[in-house]
C-alpha cells in the first residue's frame, strides 16, 4: 500500500552534547533536519529500509563530524548521532504503525 499522507519526521540535535573547545563560551544550538517519507511506501520492506537510510543521513547532517585526531569530538559526534537515531525511532515506530494500518497521522515536534 502506497502511503499518500506527507509525513515529515523532525530530528533534532542538541549540540549540548558537542561543546566548543573555547570553554563554553558558546550557548548549545539546536540543530534539525527534516526527513521527507512522502515519495515512501512504508509498508514495504524496501520503504522502511530508505526511512532507516534518511534517519541516518539526517542525524550525520545535524551532528556534524570531527577530525580524526579529535578523539573527545569524535565521541561526541558518535553519541550525538546514537542520541539522534533513538529520538527519531518513536517516531518511525509511529509511522511505520499508521503505514501498515493504513491510518494516517501527522508527526510534528516542537521544541
Amino acid at each position: 500500500m502506497r502511503n499518500t499522507a506527507l509525513f515529515a519526521l523532525a530530528l533534532i540535535a542538541s549540540a549540548a552534547t558537542i561543546t566548543p573547545t573555547v570553554a563554553d563560551a558558546f550557548e548549545p544550538v539546536t540543530v534539525s533536519s527534516i526527513v521527507k517519507t512522502a515519495d515512501l511506501d512504508l509498508a514495504s520492506a524496501d520503504g522502511q529500509r530508505e526511512l532507516d537510510r534518511r534517519i541516518v543521513q539526517a542525524a550525520r547532517e545535524v551532528c556534524g563530524s570531527a577530525s580524526d585526531v579529535d578523539l573527545e569530538g569524535k565521541n561526541a559526534v558518535r553519541q550525538c548521532r546514537d542520541d539522534t537515531i533513538a529520538q527519531a525511532a518513536a517516531q518511525r515506530e509511529l509511522m511505520l504503525a499508521a503505514a501498515k494500518s493504513g491510518t494516517p497521522i501527522l508527526v510534528a515536534s516542537a521544541r
